[in-house]
């Protein structure tokens, strides 16, 4: 059986094997799954993971995390953007998940990092927002001089 969507099948071999108890879950390896591995190591979501080499993709096998009487550690699991409709974010319009607690995985440009990491990334770059705004007929637009507006706001690129 071919799966179009690797991440959602391996966030749905940790989802059912995290309620069925299972010490381990594999899944098959890639780049990408690696990474969000990584990420759910370092927050504390998973104990750990090892990348075997089969001679094809090779296996990853996550160990999972249990708390007391083998409570999950991870209450919910979710993917956003799928093949058939990708969601895509800025720093700003992100939305926390349970307000700050909980974690993002994001594909960017700079890899696979959590929301947070995003954030404190775009901040410290400290770059200049290029916007646009409508020009004098009303009906074109043209680069802002500055990333505020007469009024103080920032201004927004048009949609």
């Amino acid at each position: 059986m071919q799966v179009t969507d690797s991440v959602a099948d391996m966030l749905t071999r940790i989802r059912n094997a995290n309620a069925a108890k299972h010490d381990t879950v594999e899944v098959p390896a890639s780049n990408m799954k690696k990474a969000i591995a990584q990420i759910l190591v370092d927050e504390g979501y998973i104990k750990s993971f090892s990348v075997e080499e089969d001679g094809k993709q090779g296996i990853i096998t996550i160990t999972l995390k249990y708390g007391p009487n083998k409570s999950p550690v991870i209450t919910g699991l979710r993917r956003v953007s799928k093949p058939g409709l990708r969601i895509y974010t800025s720093c700003e319009d992100m939305p926390k998940v349970m307000k700050g607690l909980g974690v993002a995985i994001l594909s960017t440009p700079k890899g696979v990092m959590t929301d947070k990491e995003a954030r404190k990334a775009n901040r410290s770059q400290n770059r200049r927002l290029h916007c646009y705004r409508k020009g004098p007929e009303g009906d074109s637009y043209q680069r802002c001089a500055s990333e505020y507006d007469c009024e103080g706001r920032r201004h927004r690129a048009p949609r």
